[in-house]
Order: C-alpha cells, then sequence, then structure tokens
C-alpha cells in the first residue's frame, strides 16, 4: 500500500508539473499575442516626410497601412472614401479598369479617366484589407471619435460588417443622392451611394450640433477623379465632428476631404498612394480651390 501511496504521489506530481508547464506556455503565447496587437497599434518612430503640409492640412504619399501607425496625434473623425472594389456581380467584372466600370461610354477628360489601382479585390479580400486599416485608424482615434465610410450598394453588407470587425460602433448610415444615374428598363436606377457611419465607443449628446439629415442630395462632380465626392457633401458630413478637430483621411483621392476641411475651419490628415493625387490634391489647397 506504501509503494502504490508513492506511485500515485509520483504520477500526481508528473501531472500537475505538466499542467503548470501547459498553462505557463499559453500564458506565455497570449502575452506574446497582447505584445503584438500593442505593436501593431503604436506608432512607429520615424514618422513620413510629409507630401505637403500647410495650413493644418497635411498630406503623406504611401499605403495607408504603412503610414498609418507612424501618425502619434489623435483624430477626432475618420471621414475617408475607399476603394470600392466593386462594378459588378463577378470576379472578371471587378478586374475590369476603373474607367470602365465608372464611367462607361461617358468620357470626361483625361484627368477624370486616368486609372485608380487597389479597386480589384474579391469580396473577402476586400473585408480582411479593410479591417486592417481600420483596425489601424481605431488605434489613433481618441474616445467618442466618429467614422464615416462610402460605399455603394454591393458592398454594404461587407462594410457593415467591417465596423464591427475593427472594434468601431456601428451606428447607422445615410444615403447620398446623386440625382442623375444611368436609366435601366425594368430596374431601379443606382442614383445612390451611402454613407456608414460609427464611433469609437460611447459618443454623447451635443445640442449645439445640428441634426444631419439622412438623405444628402448633391449631384456628383467629375472633375478631379472618377469616384470624386462633393465638397459640399463632405462639409456638411463634417458638421458633426468637433469644431476645430483633426480629420484623418486614409484614401486622400483628389483632396476632397482636405479641401472640406480647410474650408470648414478644421485640420485634417489625408494619406494617398498616388503621387499624381497627392500632387491634384496639393494644388487644390495651395490655390484655396472651392470645389
Amino acid at each position: 500500500t506504501h509503494h502504490r501511496r508513492q506511485g500515485l504521489e509520483g504520477a500526481q506530481g508528473k501531472v500537475s508539473g505538466l499542467r503548470t508547464r501547459q498553462m505557463s506556455g499559453i500564458a506565455t503565447e497570449d502575452d506574446d499575442m497582447t505584445k503584438d496587437d500593442a505593436a501593431m497599434s503604436a506608432p512607429s518612430a520615424g514618422s513620413p516626410r510629409p507630401y505637403y503640409q500647410r495650413d493644418g492640412i497635411t498630406i503623406y504619399h504611401g499605403d495607408c497601412l504603412e503610414v498609418l501607425p507612424s501618425l502619434s496625434e489623435p483624430v477626432d473623425a475618420v471621414i475617408t472614401d475607399p476603394p470600392y472594389s466593386s462594378g459588378g456581380a463577378f470576379r472578371g467584372d471587378r478586374t475590369q479598369s476603373t474607367s470602365s466600370k465608372y464611367l462607361g461610354s461617358h468620357g470626361r477628360g483625361p484627368a477624370v479617366e486616368h486609372e485608380y489601382s487597389g479597386d480589384s479585390r474579391d469580396s473577402r479580400g476586400w473585408l480582411f484589407w479593410s479591417s486592417l486599416w481600420m483596425l489601424r485608424c481605431h488605434a489613433i482615434a481618441k474616445e467618442s471619435a466618429l467614422a464615416m465610410i462610402f460605399t455603394d450598394w454591393r458592398q454594404l453588407p461587407q462594410c457593415s460588417d467591417l465596423f464591427q470587425a475593427s472594434n468601431w460602433v456601428w451606428r447607422g448610415l445615410a444615403v447620398w443622392d446623386k440625382g442623375n444615374a444611368r436609366p435601366m428598363s425594368g430596374r431601379f436606377s443606382h442614383q445612390a451611394e451611402f454613407i456608414l457611419w460609427g464611433s469609437k465607443g460611447a459618443i454623447g449628446w451635443d445640442f449645439d450640433k445640428p441634426c444631419a439629415r439622412g438623405v444628402l442630395q448633391y449631384p456628383a462632380p467629375k472633375t478631379h477623379h472618377q469616384a470624386e465626392k462633393p465638397v459640399g457633401l463632405i462639409e456638411q458630413m463634417m458638421q458633426l465632428t468637433a469644431d476645430g478637430g483633426l480629420i484623418l483621411d486614409p484614401f486622400v483621392g483628389s483632396g476632397t476631404t482636405l479641401v472640406a476641411a480647410m474650408q470648414s475651419g478644421r485640420r485634417a490628415i489625408g494619406i494617398e498612394a498616388s503621387e499624381r493625387n497627392c500632387e491634384i490634391s496639393a494644388k487644390r489647397l495651395s490655390q484655396g480651390v472651392l470645389f
């Protein structure tokens, strides 16, 4: 009996030691994961040099996934119009040129017909990629910061998933009514795009702010970019943000968000992968263009 008891106690000690080592290993792995998450969201030591910087407006030329971690100043709002990767029901439709997808046969001059990249991801690829940059925007946003993201009807379900997958609180959507659209016999015309909005955590009531309409009517401009948004539309959206606050746009395009920020007395940080679009944006800002 004595020998049996010793054997049992020895076996229990081995199991206990194994469990301790296993739990220690799990704790170490969890700690490593936490450190990795923190490293992804923490600002890097070296910040990129601005392409343009004047009167509180800054443009960085580069990939937003690389530039965002280098930013250190917390932002009051994220307002952006990312590539939709839309334009059709099939993969072949999405991989067409952007002018074929969004302009059709109606040419509007070389400035607008210039192709842009990053618009051919499939549905899952777009959601994964978008979750990465939205998480990085979330990391540098202030508590209660707002996020407003443009999308179309095809990506509307994915975009709602995007907010929730990247830690933002999804709060609803608004409609941008463009007015005219290509007529399609026996079908509804696609004359609207959507603005999904949310916040970083809770938001309080500010009774000094206007009540924004849920349907915003502005004709679609086609002056600088195929997917350009009206300055007036963005200015109206900015009325919900802090006066004099800092706006972040990780997909500057032709600079409409930055122009709207300048005209509404706000500061802005913009990131753009295309040097051509950086040049267009900087020119609009330096000339004080009111469109």
